[in-house]
C-alpha cells in the first residue's frame, strides 16, 4: 500500500507543479512568447477550465476501464499537455497544452481516492487519501520554487519540459505498484445528484470557488507583485516561492490540528476573514518587503487551511454522492482559480497598478465567508426547526 501511496503522492506532485509552477515563470513566459502579462495569466485559467470539463467526463466514461487503465489514460494526457505547453510560441498552443494538462487534474484526485479506499485497512483510508494529496503541498515547497529558478536563469520551458518528464516516471510508477482494480459500485448516477436539491452543498460549492478566486487573484501575480510593488530582485523569486509553499505545508497542518477543537465552519469562515485582512494589507503595504512577505504567507496558508474543512462540509452535505461532491469541490477550486486569475488580470488590462490585483482578492474572498455564514444561519434554522417539531 506504501508503494501505491507513494505513486499516486508521485502523480499530485506533478499536477501540482503544473498548476501553480507557471506563477513562477510568468514574465518570462509573456517575455518570451510576445504576450501581455494578464494574457500570460489566462494560462492559469485556461488549466483551471480544463480541470472543470474534466472531472465530469472522466466520471462519465471511467466505469468502463479498470482504475489502473484510468490512471495511465489520465498522467498521459499531462505528459501530452505539458510537453504540448512546453513547445508552443502560438497562444493558441499554449492554451490547449494547458487545456490539455488541466483535464486529468480532478480526475487523478478522485481514482486515487477510490483505489486507496480498496487497497487500506478499514480506518487508514484518511491516512492514506491525506498521504497522496501530501504530494501537491511538497509540490508548493520545493517543485515549484524549482521551476521558478528555472524559468529565471535559463527558460520558463525547462520548468515545463521537467514537469512532462517527471509524469513521465509517474507513468512508470503507477504500472509498477498500482494495483489493477477495478471500481464495482453499483449506485446509480441519478441518485447520487439527489444531494445537490438543497442549497446547503451549492453554499460550500460557492465558499470553495470565491475562496480560491480570492486567493489566486493576487497570487496568478505574486512575481510581478513582488518585484513591482514591494521591490524585490527577480533572483529571490524562487526563495519568496518556497516561502509561499511553506505557508501552504503549514496552513494544511495548523487546520488539521484544529479540526479537534472547533468545527469546520468555524476553521473555513475565520480563515477567509484572515485571508481579507491580509490582502487588505497587502494593498496598504505591499511596497514594504517584510509586510509583503508575511501577509503573503498568510494568504497562501490560508489557501490550503480551507481545504480539510471544505473537504469535510461537502462530505457531510453529499450523503449519497459523496465522490460526486468531491469531484464538484475540485471543480469549483478550479473554477475559481480560473476566476480569480481574471479579476487580477483585469485590473492591470484596465490600467491599475500591480497592487490594485488585491482589492477584487478581497472581495472574493469576503464573498467565500459571507457564502459560509449563510450556509451556518441555514443549518442554525434547521437546528431550530427540528428541536421545536420535538418539542
Amino acid at each position: 500500500m506504501k508503494k501505491t501511496i507513494f505513486s499516486l503522492a508521485l502523480g499530485t506532485f506533478g499536477l501540482g507543479m503544473a498548476e501553480f509552477g507557471i506563477m513562477g515563470v510568468l514574465t518570462e513566459l509573456a517575455h518570451d512568447t510576445g504576450i501581455s502579462i494578464p494574457s500570460a495569466g489566462n494560462m492559469i485559467s485556461f488549466y483551471a477550465f480544463g480541470v472543470v470539463i474534466g472531472a465530469p467526463i472522466v466520471a462519465l466514461f471511467s466505469s468502463k476501464f479498470s482504475l489502473k487503465t484510468t490512471l495511465l489514460f489520465l498522467v498521459a494526457m499531462c505528459v501530452v499537455g505539458n510537453a504540448l505547453f512546453t513547445f508552443s510560441d502560438s497562444y493558441v498552443g499554449l492554451a490547449a497544452g494547458r487545456l490539455i494538462s488541466g483535464f486529468p487534474h480532478g480526475a487523478i484526485f478522485g481514482v486515487g481516492a477510490i483505489i486507496l479506499s480498496k487497497i487500506a485497512p478499514p480506518g487508514k483510508v484518511t491516512v492514506a487519501v491525506a498521504g497522496m494529496i501530501a504530494g501537491m503541498t511538497v509540490a508548493n515547497l520545493l517543485g515549484v520554487p524549482l521551476g521558478t529558478w528555472l524559468g529565471h536563469e535559463f527558460n520558463w520551458r525547462y520548468t515545463f519540459f521537467l514537469i512532462a518528464v517527471f509524469d513521465a516516471l509517474v507513468i512508470l510508477s503507477v504500472l509498477l505498484w498500482v494495483p489493477d482494480i477495478r471500481d464495482t459500485t453499483t449506485t446509480r448516477l441519478a441518485e447520487q445528484f439527489h444531494f445537490l436539491k438543497k442549497p446547503e452543498p451549492w453554499l460550500i460549492f460557492a465558499a470553495t470557488m470565491f475562496g480560491n478566486a480570492g486567493v489566486f487573484a493576487w497570487f496568478s501575480f505574486v512575481k510581478p507583485f513582488m518585484v513591482n510593488v514591494s521591490g524585490f530582485s527577480e533572483g529571490v523569486m524562487t526563495a519568496i516561492m518556497m516561502l509561499m509553499g511553506l505557508g501552504m505545508v503549514l496552513g494544511n497542518v495548523f487546520s488539521g490540528k484544529l479540526s479537534s477543537r472547533f468545527s469546520p465552519l468555524r476553521i473555513a469562515a475565520t480563515t477567509d476573514l484572515v485571508i481579507v485582512a491580509s490582502l487588505l494589507a497587502l494593498f496598504a503595504f505591499g511596497e514594504f518587503k517584510t509586510a509583503s512577505l508575511v501577509m503573503g504567507f498568510v494568504c497562501c496558508a490560508g489557501l490550503f487551511a480551507l481545504s480539510a474543512p471544505l473537504q469535510i462540509l461537502l462530505l457531510q452535505n453529499a450523503k449519497g454522492g459523496e465522490m460526486l461532491g468531491a469531484a464538484g469541490g475540485q471543480m469549483a477550486f478550479n473554477l475559481g482559480s480560473a476566476i480569480g486569475a481574471y479579476f487580477g488580470g483585469l485590473m492591470i488590462t484596465l490600467g491599475f497598478s500591480w497592487s490594485y490585483v488585491t482589492l477584487p482578492a478581497a472581495i472574493l474572498s469576503f464573498s467565500a465567508m459571507t457564502s459560509l455564514l449563510m450556509y451556518g444561519y441555514l443549518c442554525a434554522k434547521k437546528r431550530q426547526a427540528n428541536a421545536g417539531a420535538l418539542a
